[in-house]
């Protein structure tokens, strides 16, 4: 997600903050290179030019060249106009507990309309609500056991139309039944096309004009580049988006898309799709993606992250295991699962401030299935060897590379951090006895009852 556009921004700033005391002429310097970033991501070039006239002007303004820390505030200067260009503040989906909300999705073929549809009612079902989903796609193939698959997989309801029923009996019938049955949110999965065509246009317009719809969310993949702008400027123009969704955002190295659609239409990106995942949706936070954008990290997503996916109690019961140096491969399996549900290692790794940067070219080596490697390894073992690492021999180290699919090597390295990683273990185990003998907490090193 915006990889080759933090890398090329970053290393404008590296440049920046190396010459100390800024002029005018390393301002520009630095503003090119951030011009030739944004271009090369796929911004809107209206959108790069008025960007960087804005940055440029509070940039060279006197209390900053006249300042020690000149570079860094021009960071703080570009983080800020980025949160502007992707929308200022977050913009999330309008819903009233109190009654029924009916929402319209709408896209192209193939920008992932179907799948996103099951991922909001999924993120809706975990913060309380009853989802329902509505087949409106009649004219795809399989377009409607795509949607009742992706349903299942959501655990949320499909509504499907009868035979030779058109999208509007549908969704007249839809509606009813979500009245009758208490469903307090019906999203709609309607048609697409390979390229904005009349038909498609009609038959939009026409169930907005049936059913007031709370929201009209357009589905764009940001892949497209800046076809993504112009899909959402013909969209809002014949049926008044009322936000988008962004899909593919982090298979987009450049994110062009994403930083160019709510300054060219005004229309908010509310959702984007971070994953293939049924889970990975995240509301649109400009502040956090602009953080993201600088490499600076987005730690608040980070934690949000761990609350949702980590079990707290089972955290807990490993703390005390690994302070009694009884933690074994069990164990290292069930929290390698847990990170796993989090998403992606590199991922989570950007989240951290300055990790990034930190790691910088190891981060190759811990993408892809890393984790599904280290997991394969470990499911290879037998209960007994995940109970008693030291029982694995040189025979047994074979059997697990073979059924792992890795090599013998693979199998030793991660033998030699476990056994390094008990040690540690065992020291802190010690000195945290020595703390409580002291009267100190060992888990926290205050005095206890602090």
């Amino acid at each position: 997600m915006f990889e080759k556009l933090t890398e090329k921004i970053q290393s404008a700033f590296d440049r920046l903050i190396g010459k100390g005391r800024l002029n005018e002429k390393a301002v520009e310097e630095g503003l090119r290179e951030i011009r030739l970033a944004l271009l090369e991501a796929d911004v809107n070039y209206k959108v790069v030019k008025e960007f960087t006239e804005r940055v440029r002007k509070k940039a060279i303004g006197e209390d900053i060249l006249g300042s020690l820390t000149a570079a860094q505030q021009i960071v703080k200067v570009v983080r800020d106009e980025i949160t502007n260009l992707l929308g200022g503040e977050t913009c999330e989906l309008n819903l009233d507990r109190s009654r029924l909300n009916e929402i319209m999705m709408v896209g192209l073929q193939g920008s992932g309309k179907t799948t996103m549809c099951a991922k909001m009612g999924r993120m809706l079902k975990d913060k309380g609500w009853i989802p329902m989903l509505i087949a409106l796609d009649i004219y795809r193939p399989a377009a409607i056991d795509q949607l009742q698959k992706v349903g299942f997989q959501a655990g949320v309801p499909v509504f499907i139309p009868d035979d030779g029923e058109k999208p509007l009996e549908t969704l007249a019938r839809a509606h009813e039944y979500a009245l009758k049955n208490n469903i307090d949110v019906a999203i709609a999965d309607t048609a697409g096309r390979l390229t904005i065509d009349e038909d498609m246009m009609r038959e939009v317009e026409e169930l907005t004009k049936a059913v007031k719809f709370d929201e009209v969310l357009l589905v764009v993949d940001a892949m497209t580049g800046q076809e993504a702008v112009n899909v959402a400027e013909a969209f809002n123009a014949r049926v008044g988006l009322t936000g988008c969704v962004m899909t593919k955002l982090d298979g987009d190295a450049r994110g062009g898309a994403a930083l160019s659609v709510r300054s060219v239409t005004g229309v908010p990106i509310k959702l984007i799709g971070i994953g293939e995942g049924i889970s990975a949706i995240e509301v649109f936070h400009p502040d956090r993606m602009s953080g993201r954008i600088i490499g600076m990290g987005d730690v608040l997503s980070l934690i949000e992250k761990v609350e949702k996916e980590v079990d707290i109690e089972e955290a807990e019961k490993l703390r005390k295991k690994m302070v009694e140096q009884s933690f074994d491969f069990e164990d290292f399996l069930g929290q390698l699962r847990q990170l796993k549900k989090m998403g992606p290692l590199e991922n989570i790794i950007k989240m951290i401030p300055g990790m990034q940067k930190a790691i910088g070219r190891e981060l190759d080596k811990i993408k892809g299935n890393e984790l599904t490697r280290v997991e394969a390894i470990i499911c290879s073992m037998t209960k007994a060897e995940r109970k008693n690492p030291d029982m694995i021999n040189s025979s047994r180290k074979k059997r697990i590379a073979v059924g792992s699919g890795t090599k013998i090597s693979e199998v030793n390295a991660i033998l030699k951090q476990f056994k390094e990683a008990r040690k540690l273990m065992k020291s802190m185990g010690k000195l945290g006895k020595k703390f409580e003998k002291k009267g100190f907490d060992p888990s926290t090193g205050l005095p206890y009852g602090m």
